[in-house]
């Protein structure tokens, strides 16, 4: 039975064995424990690596399973792969480099409505920008493959399956940021986009809305393509 070892991978510890450590040859993790020179222990006796922690849970299970299974809306990619290159592990570079090269191209449209929050001092107090929602727009499984549990579905029942399009999905959040994000992450690039200028209206606010907030209501879209 192989040795028991307690890591201290960035403060966050693990239980695992040196067998599992010393699956991949030519990782950095077999070299520094089959010899166990350069490393430290912390005051509890544990093998201290200066890594991120928290991914770290992702390289082990890569290690005991040779499968990369990363949760639903993993937004870390990026990141895994810096610590997959740091300990030499091939094994899961080659997986996402792999599920990179296997992505359908498609497009996506992102849409908002938003306007412009002011203070009892009109323009001179602006606070931030305000967003009533984000619209999402595109084939349904590119959709949820970029979005996960982020995506909005209950204004489109499911209908015609996962390679149908629509025009209907919004996001339960209001970072118009985090919606462009989630795309690159996934391997969308921005292709164009467009807007509406402000414009005042004569028009009676709705009541509750401030007036001089209803005169910088505006709209704009953005497409996203993946070769």
């Amino acid at each position: 039975m192989s040795e028991i070892v307690e890591l201290n991978v960035g403060g966050v510890h693990y239980t695992t064995t040196f067998e599992t450590l010393l699956q991949e040859k030519s990782s950095l993790l077999h070299e520094l424990f089959s010899s166990k020179n350069g490393l430290v222990k912390d005051s509890k006796g544990r093998y201290f690596l200066d890594r991120d922690g928290v991914l770290f849970r992702y390289i082990l299970d890569f290690l005991r399973d040779k499968q990369l299974n990363l949760p639903e809306g993993f937004r870390e990619k990026q990141r895994l792969q810096k610590e997959a290159e740091y300990y030499k592990l091939s094994g899961i570079l080659d997986c996402i480099r792999g599920e990179r090269e296997s992505r359908p191209p498609g497009c996506i449209t992102i849409g908002y409505r938003g306007s412009f929050q002011f203070g009892k001092d009109g323009l001179a107090d602006v606070k931030f920008r305000k967003l009533s929602r984000i619209l999402v727009c595109g084939r349904v499984a590119q959709c949820r493959e970029v979005f996960g549990d982020t995506l909005n579905e209950s204004r489109d029942p499911d209908h015609g399956g996962p390679d149908r399009y629509t025009s209907r999905f919004f996001l339960k959040h209001c970072f118009i940021e985090q919606a462009f994000d989630m795309l690159h992450e996934q391997g969308f690039r921005l292709a164009g986009s467009c807007g509406s200028g402000t414009a005042g209206s004569a028009a009676e606010p709705k009541p509750g809305v401030d007036a001089e907030e209803n005169r910088w209501n505006h709209y704009n879209e953005f497409v996203f393509i993946r070769d």
